[in-house]
């Protein structure tokens, strides 16, 4: 019988071995390796920051979200032995494989740039957005900093929608007047795709945010409370709430199939790691010029899964189904009970309608759903 061992248990993981346990039912023993049994729903640490969501209802078992055919171990990573068809466990156990989908996603590394970890919140974990959330709790007015510290970073849009729900936050509270907000981002527009960028901009601007774009994070001087880039502006805080560096999972960096920031080297349409065709990475982990997200996974996993059971199957791949057009749909909050949404792939960017109320209740259903849909595989 093949093994095939899942590594990550987020969104990616978690689909990927449902997808397979479905497809195969008996034909193949499928274990998923995860360093915590808890699923997380990171997409909802966006609004923790503001109190308008629980942290508590943003995790589940993951166990619970699991297809029966398919084994829990629970575990961290130590080394990919590529050669062995092996992966080694830091708590000493191998476990081998046949087949290997790598779903480790990413990880945020705030130590890249010095002075960011001392002087800056985020909400991209959820002790951070906790934390940020008792920060703003207490918050009375001065000079709020948002930027993205560094490319590529999961939530693309992230960034956009908490500055727009701040906007609005401190609106509520009556301290907009008493706070000058700062958006910071590297590249010279708001955001890496122009598309989106032409829609958000004029938004910010309207709510009165001011704009530095070219704002390669160097370092951070908590004393001071300056944030410094590589072109030589420096930007005074009062809040820093800054996007860390990230990267892939730490023992990716400098594998075989990784760059040195951990990014996996996937085949863009087959999904399959250079040179390994019998080792698959999707989500965040791999080298992809497209979004981090959960929904890049999810239009990712069918195309793996398709792979590896006709293989194991002896038939031939459907097609339709076996490759990845880098299909990607996420909303965009812009506050006030509304969003817009993009869609797009490799060969059509993003054309986001005008913000409406709409989206925002489909993005706050989607929310809801998710746990019952996506990581199920129902959809």
């Amino acid at each position: 019988m093949k093994r095939i061992l899942v590594l990550g248990g987020g969104t990616g993981g978690t689909l990927i071995a449902n997808l397979l346990a479905k497809k195969l039912k008996n034909e193949a023993q499928i274990t998923l390796v995860s360093a915590s049994s808890r699923h997380l729903y990171q997409p909802g640490w966006l609004y923790v920051p503001f109190g308008w969501q629980d942290p508590r209802a943003l995790s589940r078992s993951l166990k619970s979200l699991l297809n029966k055919r398919v084994q829990l171990e629970i575990g961290k990573v130590d080394r990919l032995d590529v050669s062995a068809q092996a992966v080694v466990l830091e708590e000493g156990n191998t476990l081998y494989y046949d087949y290997l989908v790598v779903a480790t996603g990413s990880r945020v590394t705030p130590e890249d740039v010095p002075g960011l970890a001392e002087g800056a919140h985020h909400f991209y974990t959820e002790e951070a957005a906790w934390k940020l959330h008792a920060v703003l709790e207490e918050w009375q007015g001065g000079r709020i900093v948002v930027g993205v510290g560094g490319l590529p970073h999961k939530c693309p849009v992230a960034p956009l929608e908490f500055t727009f729900l701040l906007d609005e936050y401190l609106t509520r509270r009556g301290l907009r007047d008493k706070t000058e907000i700062t958006y910071t981002y590297p590249i010279n527009r708001v955001f890496s795709i122009e598309s989106v960028a032409e829609v958000a901009e004029p938004l910010l601007k309207e709510r009165g945010v001011k704009i530095e774009t070219f704002f390669n994070l160097e370092s951070v001087d908590p004393e001071k409370k300056l944030a410094i880039s590589l072109e030589g502006t420096e930007l005074p805080y009062d809040l820093l709430v800054m996007i860390p560096p990230h990267r892939g999972a730490k023992f990716l960096e400098g594998s075989p199939i990784a760059d040195a920031q951990g990014w996996v080297y996937t085949d863009r349409n087959t999904l399959q790691v250079k040179d390994h065709p019998h080792i698959y990475a999707l989500g965040d982990t791999t080298n992809l010029p497209i979004s981090k997200a959960g929904s890049t996974a999810h239009f990712e996993a069918p195309v793996i899964a398709e792979r590896i059971a006709a293989e194991i199957q002896g038939r031939a791949v459907d097609l339709q189904r076996a490759s990845y057009n880098g299909k990607v749909t996420c909303f965009l909050e812009t506050g006030y009970k509304k969003a817009t949404i993009l869609a797009f792939d490799y060969d059509h960017p993003p054309k986001p309608p005008a913000p409406s109320w709409l989206y925002h209740y489909e993005k706050m259903a989607f929310n809801k759903a998710y746990w019952y849909l996506v990581p199920t595989g129902v959809i």
